[in-house]
């Protein structure tokens, strides 16, 4: 009787200890990974103001910059990319003119082509900071980023299709696609209601994850 008493001990003992370790690896499991984040910015106002009595032109206004961590605007250095007019900047690399932010991170980003869906992975080869000889990451001027200018309406248009991918400051990832430089989306007749970003985003919390599935 203490043989099989023993036996059945043992036995009881190890369903213990697999039934603890499965729900310790569950847990591990549930912890180890957040979940992905989808959101949308509406009317992000980034204004800036051209002095065209100099040649160039002398451009002022705050960049605002804004953190996919946080999901929001911020005005420390905890920020990954900034916006004014039609400038956006990354927190990586270095400034390129004396009226930007001071580069305190190590993000990167770059455009990719496709709809926001279809772009389920971040090439990390493809990302760029800005540099005070090379230039912003995120070019300027029309079809050479993000939008297009029309010379005849002055209106300024996202180009369909091409969605800015960020690596963070803190080493997770981000995808965003601009929808519109107006407020509440539409142009008025005198475009007064310009540089007002808006914008849909997709967020991986996991650090080093690239992937967005």
């Amino acid at each position: 009787m203490k043989t099989i008493r023993t036996i059945q001990l043992a036995i009881i003992l190890g369903l213990f200890l697999t039934n603890t370790s499965c729900d310790n690896n569950d847990d591990n499991d549930n912890s180890s990974t957040i979940e992905i984040e989808s959101s949308t910015v509406t009317n992000l106002q980034a204004t800036q103001s051209a002095d065209y009595t100099t040649s160039p032109a002398t451009i002022t206004g705050d960049y605002i910059r804004f953190s996919f961590d946080s999901g929001t605007t911020t005005t420390g250095d905890d920020w990954d990319v900034a916006f004014r007019g039609t400038t956006i900047l990354v927190n990586g690399g270095e400034a390129t003119s004396d009226d930007e932010p001071e580069r305190t991170g190590d993000a990167g980003i770059y455009i990719a082509s496709g709809a926001l869906a279809d772009i389920t992975e971040v090439d990390t080869e493809l990302l760029e900071v800005d540099s005070a000889t090379e230039g912003l990451a995120i070019t300027t001027g029309s079809d050479n980023g993000w939008y297009t200018y029309d010379s005849t309406t002055h209106i300024i248009s996202p180009i369909a299709g091409k969605i800015l991918v960020v690596k963070t400051i803190t080493g997770t990832y981000a995808k965003f696609e601009i929808t519109s430089y107006y407020e509440d989306g539409e142009a008025n007749d005198d475009l007064s209601n310009s540089q007002y970003y808006s914008f849909n985003y997709i967020y991986q919390p996991n650090v080093g994850e690239t992937s967005f599935e």
